[in-house]
Protein backbone atom coordinates (compact mmCIF):
# COMPACT_ATOMS: atom_id res chain seq x y z
CA UNK A 1 0.00 0.00 0.00
CA UNK A 2 1.33 3.45 -0.91
CA UNK A 3 0.00 6.85 -1.86
CA UNK A 4 0.38 5.89 -5.52
CA UNK A 5 -1.29 2.48 -5.68
CA UNK A 6 -2.90 -0.27 -3.65
CA UNK A 7 -2.82 -4.06 -3.97
CA UNK A 8 -5.78 -6.15 -2.87
CA UNK A 9 -6.77 -9.77 -3.42
CA UNK A 10 -10.14 -11.48 -3.39
CA UNK A 11 -9.91 -15.20 -3.90
CA UNK A 12 -7.74 -15.87 -6.93
CA UNK A 13 -8.07 -12.32 -8.31
CA UNK A 14 -5.52 -9.67 -7.37
CA UNK A 15 -6.19 -5.99 -8.08
CA UNK A 16 -3.56 -3.31 -8.54
CA UNK A 17 -5.26 0.09 -8.31
CA UNK A 18 -3.74 3.46 -9.18
CA UNK A 19 -4.76 5.79 -6.34
CA UNK A 20 -3.81 9.31 -7.41
CA UNK A 21 -7.00 10.73 -8.91
CA UNK A 22 -5.89 14.27 -8.06
CA UNK A 23 -3.16 14.01 -10.74
CA UNK A 24 -5.23 11.79 -13.03
CA UNK A 25 -3.05 8.79 -12.08
CA UNK A 26 -0.19 10.19 -14.14
CA UNK A 27 3.24 8.55 -14.18
CA UNK A 28 6.30 9.62 -12.28
CA UNK A 29 9.54 7.71 -11.88
CA UNK A 30 8.31 6.68 -8.42
CA UNK A 31 4.97 5.43 -9.76
CA UNK A 32 6.70 3.50 -12.54
CA UNK A 33 8.93 1.76 -9.99
CA UNK A 34 5.95 0.88 -7.80
CA UNK A 35 3.87 -0.50 -10.69
CA UNK A 36 6.86 -2.61 -11.80
CA UNK A 37 7.31 -3.97 -8.29
CA UNK A 38 3.56 -4.59 -7.85
CA UNK A 39 3.22 -6.70 -11.01
CA UNK A 40 6.41 -8.59 -10.18
CA UNK A 41 5.18 -9.40 -6.68
CA UNK A 42 1.57 -10.22 -7.56
CA UNK A 43 2.59 -12.22 -10.62
CA UNK A 44 4.68 -14.48 -8.40
CA UNK A 45 1.88 -15.27 -5.94
CA UNK A 46 0.93 -18.95 -6.35
CA UNK A 47 -2.69 -18.33 -5.31
CA UNK A 48 -3.29 -15.58 -7.91
CA UNK A 49 -4.92 -16.60 -11.19
CA UNK A 50 -5.85 -13.16 -12.60
CA UNK A 51 -4.49 -9.62 -12.13
CA UNK A 52 -6.78 -6.62 -12.65
CA UNK A 53 -5.23 -3.20 -13.26
CA UNK A 54 -7.64 -0.49 -12.12
CA UNK A 55 -7.62 3.20 -11.20
CA UNK A 56 -9.54 5.70 -9.11
CA UNK A 57 -11.12 8.94 -10.26
CA UNK A 58 -12.20 10.34 -13.64
CA UNK A 59 -9.04 9.27 -15.49
CA UNK A 60 -7.44 5.85 -15.80
CA UNK A 61 -4.03 7.36 -16.57
CA UNK A 62 -3.13 10.69 -18.14
CA UNK A 63 0.43 9.83 -19.12
CA UNK A 64 3.37 11.68 -17.59
CA UNK A 65 3.10 13.60 -14.33
CA UNK A 66 3.83 17.33 -14.80
CA UNK A 67 6.60 17.35 -12.19
CA UNK A 68 8.25 14.41 -13.93
CA UNK A 69 7.92 16.21 -17.27
CA UNK A 70 9.56 19.31 -15.77
CA UNK A 71 12.55 17.24 -14.70
CA UNK A 72 12.87 15.33 -17.97
CA UNK A 73 12.65 18.57 -19.97
CA UNK A 74 16.24 19.27 -18.97
CA UNK A 75 17.56 15.70 -19.25
CA UNK A 76 20.50 14.91 -21.49
CA UNK A 77 20.13 12.13 -24.03
CA UNK A 78 21.91 9.75 -21.66
CA UNK A 79 19.55 10.64 -18.82
CA UNK A 80 16.58 10.16 -21.16
CA UNK A 81 17.86 6.69 -22.08
CA UNK A 82 17.92 5.66 -18.41
CA UNK A 83 14.53 7.25 -17.72
CA UNK A 84 12.79 5.73 -20.75
CA UNK A 85 14.35 2.38 -19.98
CA UNK A 86 12.51 2.26 -16.64
CA UNK A 87 9.16 2.88 -18.38
CA UNK A 88 10.00 0.21 -20.95
CA UNK A 89 10.84 -2.25 -18.17
CA UNK A 90 7.50 -1.56 -16.43
CA UNK A 91 5.55 -2.23 -19.62
CA UNK A 92 7.44 -5.44 -20.29
CA UNK A 93 6.86 -6.68 -16.73
CA UNK A 94 3.11 -6.13 -17.21
CA UNK A 95 3.14 -7.76 -20.66
CA UNK A 96 5.13 -10.76 -19.44
CA UNK A 97 3.29 -11.15 -16.13
CA UNK A 98 2.81 -14.93 -15.76
CA UNK A 99 -0.83 -14.40 -14.79
CA UNK A 100 -3.52 -13.10 -17.21
CA UNK A 101 -4.06 -9.36 -16.85
CA UNK A 102 -7.21 -7.28 -17.34
CA UNK A 103 -7.25 -3.48 -17.63
CA UNK A 104 -10.36 -2.07 -15.94
CA UNK A 105 -10.68 1.28 -17.71
CA UNK A 106 -13.03 3.56 -15.78
CA UNK A 107 -11.94 6.86 -17.35
CA UNK A 108 -9.76 8.69 -19.85
CA UNK A 109 -6.50 7.20 -21.13
CA UNK A 110 -3.78 9.44 -22.55
CA UNK A 111 -0.25 9.02 -23.88
CA UNK A 112 1.75 6.63 -21.66
CA UNK A 113 -1.50 5.41 -20.12
CA UNK A 114 -2.27 3.84 -23.49
CA UNK A 115 0.76 1.65 -22.95
CA UNK A 116 -0.60 0.43 -19.62
CA UNK A 117 -3.85 -0.70 -21.24
CA UNK A 118 -2.13 -2.22 -24.26
CA UNK A 119 0.34 -4.20 -22.17
CA UNK A 120 -2.53 -6.01 -20.44
CA UNK A 121 -3.98 -9.15 -22.02
CA UNK A 122 -7.55 -7.80 -22.00
CA UNK A 123 -9.22 -4.44 -21.55
CA UNK A 124 -12.76 -3.47 -20.56
CA UNK A 125 -13.75 0.18 -20.93
CA UNK A 126 -16.61 2.34 -19.81
CA UNK A 127 -18.46 3.92 -22.71
CA UNK A 128 -17.58 7.42 -21.48
CA UNK A 129 -13.79 6.99 -21.61
CA UNK A 130 -11.71 8.95 -24.10
CA UNK A 131 -8.41 7.82 -25.61
CA UNK A 132 -5.53 9.82 -27.05
CA UNK A 133 -1.96 9.28 -28.22
CA UNK A 134 -1.06 12.93 -27.72
CA UNK A 135 2.73 12.81 -28.04
CA UNK A 136 3.19 14.59 -31.39
CA UNK A 137 1.46 17.66 -29.98
CA UNK A 138 4.41 17.96 -27.61
CA UNK A 139 7.01 17.29 -30.27
CA UNK A 140 7.47 13.73 -28.99
CA UNK A 141 6.66 10.21 -30.20
CA UNK A 142 4.98 7.25 -28.41
CA UNK A 143 8.11 5.17 -28.90
CA UNK A 144 8.36 3.18 -25.68
CA UNK A 145 4.69 2.19 -25.67
CA UNK A 146 4.56 1.53 -29.42
CA UNK A 147 5.27 -2.25 -29.41
CA UNK A 148 2.25 -2.81 -27.20
CA UNK A 149 -0.12 -0.19 -28.61
CA UNK A 150 0.49 -1.22 -32.22
CA UNK A 151 -0.16 -4.86 -31.32
CA UNK A 152 -3.37 -3.83 -29.57
CA UNK A 153 -4.89 -1.54 -32.21
CA UNK A 154 -3.08 -2.64 -35.36
CA UNK A 155 -0.72 -0.73 -37.61
CA UNK A 156 -3.47 0.86 -39.69
CA UNK A 157 -5.15 2.55 -36.71
CA UNK A 158 -1.75 3.43 -35.24
CA UNK A 159 -0.82 5.27 -38.44
CA UNK A 160 -3.79 7.56 -37.91
CA UNK A 161 -3.77 8.10 -34.16
CA UNK A 162 0.02 8.32 -33.72
CA UNK A 163 0.17 11.00 -36.42
CA UNK A 164 -2.94 13.06 -35.64
CA UNK A 165 -3.06 12.85 -31.83
CA UNK A 166 -6.84 12.87 -32.16
CA UNK A 167 -8.92 11.98 -29.15
CA UNK A 168 -11.16 8.99 -29.89
CA UNK A 169 -13.98 7.43 -27.95
CA UNK A 170 -14.52 3.99 -26.44
CA UNK A 171 -16.53 2.84 -29.45
CA UNK A 172 -13.55 3.54 -31.69
CA UNK A 173 -11.21 1.84 -29.22
CA UNK A 174 -13.44 -1.23 -29.49
CA UNK A 175 -13.60 -1.04 -33.30
CA UNK A 176 -9.80 -1.00 -33.57
CA UNK A 177 -9.44 -3.84 -31.08
CA UNK A 178 -7.65 -1.71 -28.50
CA UNK A 179 -10.26 -2.76 -25.93
CA UNK A 180 -12.32 -5.94 -25.87
CA UNK A 181 -15.57 -4.70 -24.38
CA UNK A 182 -17.34 -1.37 -23.79
CA UNK A 183 -19.97 -1.13 -21.09
CA UNK A 184 -21.93 1.41 -19.07
CA UNK A 185 -20.13 2.52 -15.89
CA UNK A 186 -22.45 0.54 -13.66
CA UNK A 187 -21.63 -2.64 -15.61
CA UNK A 188 -17.84 -2.30 -15.56
CA UNK A 189 -17.13 -4.51 -12.57
CA UNK A 190 -19.60 -7.14 -13.71
CA UNK A 191 -17.85 -7.45 -17.08
CA UNK A 192 -14.39 -7.57 -15.52
CA UNK A 193 -15.62 -10.25 -13.09
CA UNK A 194 -17.08 -12.23 -16.00
CA UNK A 195 -13.71 -12.36 -17.74
CA UNK A 196 -11.92 -13.19 -14.49
CA UNK A 197 -14.33 -16.07 -13.82
CA UNK A 198 -13.80 -17.45 -17.32
CA UNK A 199 -10.06 -17.54 -16.67
CA UNK A 200 -10.25 -19.03 -13.18
CA UNK A 201 -12.36 -21.99 -14.26
CA UNK A 202 -9.88 -22.94 -16.99
CA UNK A 203 -6.76 -25.03 -16.52
CA UNK A 204 -4.04 -22.85 -14.90
CA UNK A 205 -1.31 -24.58 -16.89
CA UNK A 206 -3.24 -24.24 -20.15
CA UNK A 207 -3.95 -20.55 -19.48
CA UNK A 208 -0.28 -19.90 -18.78
CA UNK A 209 0.73 -21.79 -21.92
CA UNK A 210 -1.86 -19.99 -24.05
CA UNK A 211 -0.62 -16.60 -22.94
CA UNK A 212 2.91 -17.55 -23.91
CA UNK A 213 1.66 -19.04 -27.17
CA UNK A 214 0.13 -15.76 -28.28
CA UNK A 215 3.26 -13.84 -27.35
CA UNK A 216 5.51 -16.32 -29.16
CA UNK A 217 3.44 -16.44 -32.32
CA UNK A 218 2.12 -12.89 -32.77
CA UNK A 219 4.18 -10.77 -35.12
CA UNK A 220 7.61 -9.62 -33.96
CA UNK A 221 9.01 -10.56 -30.57
CA UNK A 222 9.14 -7.73 -28.06
CA UNK A 223 12.79 -8.41 -27.30
CA UNK A 224 15.77 -6.51 -25.93
CA UNK A 225 16.70 -5.20 -29.37
CA UNK A 226 13.23 -3.82 -30.09
CA UNK A 227 12.97 -2.28 -26.61
CA UNK A 228 16.41 -0.70 -26.96
CA UNK A 229 15.33 0.81 -30.30
CA UNK A 230 12.21 2.34 -28.74
CA UNK A 231 14.16 3.65 -25.74
CA UNK A 232 16.66 5.33 -28.09
CA UNK A 233 13.78 6.72 -30.14
CA UNK A 234 12.15 8.54 -27.23
CA UNK A 235 15.52 9.69 -25.85
CA UNK A 236 16.46 11.19 -29.23
CA UNK A 237 13.16 13.02 -29.68
CA UNK A 238 13.07 14.29 -26.08
CA UNK A 239 16.57 15.73 -26.43
CA UNK A 240 15.83 17.28 -29.85
CA UNK A 241 15.10 20.97 -30.38
CA UNK A 242 11.41 20.44 -31.11
CA UNK A 243 11.04 17.87 -28.36
CA UNK A 244 12.38 20.30 -25.79
CA UNK A 245 10.29 23.12 -27.23
CA UNK A 246 7.12 21.01 -27.19
CA UNK A 247 7.50 20.02 -23.56
CA UNK A 248 8.50 23.51 -22.44
CA UNK A 249 5.55 25.12 -24.26
CA UNK A 250 3.19 22.63 -22.64
CA UNK A 251 4.58 23.32 -19.17
CA UNK A 252 4.48 27.08 -19.81
CA UNK A 253 0.95 26.91 -21.24
CA UNK A 254 1.86 28.54 -24.55
CA UNK A 255 1.86 27.53 -28.20
CA UNK A 256 4.94 25.64 -29.38
CA UNK A 257 7.31 27.40 -31.70
CA UNK A 258 6.11 25.50 -34.77
CA UNK A 259 2.65 27.08 -34.32
CA UNK A 260 3.92 30.59 -33.61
Amino acid sequence: MSQNLSITQTGAVARITLTQPEVRNAFSDEVIAEITAAFTEVGARPDVRVVVLAAEGPAFCAGANLNWMRRMADYTREENLIDAGKLAQMLRVIYECPKPTIARVQGDVYAGGMGLVAACDMAVSVDTAGYCLSEVKLGLIPATISPYVIRAMGARAAHRYFLTAERFDAAEALRTGFVHAVVAPDQLDAKVDELARAITVASPDAVRACKKLVQDVAERDINAQLIATTVEGIADIRASEQGREGVQSFLQKRKPGWLA
